[in-house]
């Protein structure tokens, strides 16, 4: 496993580049994890006017892949292998918070969990574990 540990600023620099969908503001990344927020909108909801299930859980895809990325370094083809993800709040639009956890980082799986919290809810709205798989280097 290599150490070219990278700031919030050098993986959102990265990110454009290789994912420019990408659309996360990265508020902090350390060995623990990292902290993406998005602003959602009506693009980003579904009937009912709450945020939509896969917009979930692309931020907490996002989140653990910028964790990786902030601990490994440019690792482009680190690809999610497993997510699951429980809902618990129905968020309404606004900025979503996913709080990412590295809770193990080997030499060919990562797994973490990330917390998803809405903005005006104290409590976590979902909760989501996920396994990447890194490439061999």
């Amino acid at each position: 496993m290599t150490n070219n540990t990278l700031t919030p600023k050098e993986v959102q620099q990265y990110l454009q580049e290789i994912f420019p969908q990408f659309d996360a503001v990265i508020t902090r990344i350390d060995k623990e994890g990292a902290v993406l927020e998005q602003i959602t909108d009506e693009r980003h909801l579904r009937p009912g006017g709450t945020v939509s299930g896969p917009t979930m859980m692309a931020l907490a895809d996002a989140a653990m892949y910028v964790a990786i990325l902030g601990n490994l370094g440019k690792v482009a083809l680190a690809v999610t292998t497993n997510l699951n993800i429980n809902f618990y709040r129905k968020p309404g639009p606004g900025t979503l918070r996913a709080e990412a956890r590295i809770l193990k980082m080997g030499a060919r799986l990562a797994v973490g969990d990330v917390l998803l919290y809405s903005e005006g809810v104290d409590q976590s709205v979902a909760h989501v574990t996920l396994t990447y798989s890194i490439p061999p280097q």
